[in-house]
């Protein structure tokens, strides 16, 4: 590992040590705003939601930026076990490769640029963005796309965990907290009575019975089930949320379409059956060929990777759903996302950043 890998290892531990469960990304939002302006970059500021932003300045004023962006917050709630651990050739902690590594590669892209005397023609901003987990909804891109709009050479957007790929394609995302409600009673004397937890589960039985497509990949959820106040109580109300994805838009409509007749045939006299959207993930994409997915395919070729072009559902989603070119890109690989026991490979972060900087020192070239 060089000196740079290290001092990039370094910095996302002391991100991961910070706390940043989304909407609550305030204090890690604040330690990168110090550092973007310790590093001297300009128009440093942090927006109404958190978003942090800098811009390291090019050769042309009036020249179309370059925006790389890496999520701030962890699906992990403050409570959460911080701990790091070190084996071998990996480093494990919650969050560290989804997405503190990530964060901290906005700095490796100021070093390395800096190492190799490099000015770009061009303006690169940096968006250390908020709300891409969970509930979040992509609120921070959504602000960071409408900040910028049309003006961009493209979007970069960087992941902790997903050296080798190359996303492109934006998976649509529709997501929605079930309520059902019933007058609810004793589970003796009013037995027979509707209960609200009986209920949603018949519904949820009901939901998951749906013929899901393999091709194109098309998927479904329910990631959360609460109710009931009592062992021997009929529920007066219960809630789930659940997670709708397809790789193409036409069928996740299909399969929406099919959810909210199920959620309307539900509803009956003593069972009130709510569905609210808590989420919605535009989908998009460039095609292989777009100039941008062909430069990642080729920086990461230059390290010895043969990338693989997929889809996922991330911050990209947002320009690519707008019509503005966007890439994904990985900085090493691992495991366990979203777990406790996430950890991350130390021996790919160097190839990892060589790819990006590369893809950074190319993109406005390629485009041209």
């Amino acid at each position: 590992m060089n000196n740079l890998s290290a001092k990039l290892i370094d910095l996302a531990i002391q991100i991961q040590q910070i706390p940043a469960p989304t909407f609550s990304e305030g204090k890690r939002a604040e330690f990168v705003r110090g550092l973007f302006v310790d590093e001297g970059l300009q128009d440093v500021s942090i927006d109404a939601l958190g978003n942090v932003f800098a811009r390291l300045p090019g050769r042309q004023k009036k020249a179309a930026a370059l925006v790389i962006s890496a999520h701030l917050d962890t699906v992990f709630p403050n409570s959460v076990n911080l701990q790091v651990r070190k084996e071998a050739e990996k480093i494990f902690a919650a969050g560290i490769g989804d997405n503190s590594l990530g964060v901290a590669a906005l700095f490796g892209v100021i070093w390395s640029l800096r190492q190799k005397k490099i000015t770009l023609a061009h303006d690169i901003w940096f968006a250390a963005n908020v709300g891409e987990e969970g509930l979040g909804d992509l609120c921070g891109m959504r602000a960071v796309v409408e900040r910028f709009d049309q003006d961009v050479i493209g979007y970069l957007v960087l992941e902790g965990l997903a050296f080798g790929h190359v996303y492109h394609r934006a998976i649509g995302v529709r997501r929605y907290r079930i309520t059902a409600k019933t007058a609810g009673g004793h589970s003796w004397s009013d037995y027979g009575q509707p209960s609200a937890v009986h209920e949603l589960a018949a519904l949820v039985t009901r939901l998951t019975a749906l013929r899901l497509p393999r091709e194109p990949r098309t998927t479904m959820n329910v990631g959360r089930f609460d109710g009931g106040t009592g062992i021997n109580v009929l529920a007066s109300e219960a809630k789930c949320e659940l997670d709708l994805r397809s790789e193409d838009p036409a069928v996740l409509s299909k399969l929406i379409y099919q959810v909210e007749e199920l959620f309307r045939l539900a509803d009956r006299d003593g069972v009130t059956m709510l569905a609210e959207i808590i989420g919605q993930r535009p989908a998009g994409e460039i095609p292989s060929a777009h100039p941008l997915v062909k430069l990642a395919v080729n920086c990461l070729s230059e390290q010895g990777i043969s990338a693989v072009l997929t889809s996922g559902s991330t911050d990209a989603n947002i320009p690519l759903s707008r019509g503005i070119p966007a890439v994904v890109m990985g900085i090493t690989t691992g495991g366990g996302a979203h777990t406790t026991h996430e950890y991350i490979h130390l021996e790919q972060v160097e190839k990892g950043m060589k790819a990006v900087v590369r893809f950074v020192e190319r993109a406005g070239v390629e485009e041209e």
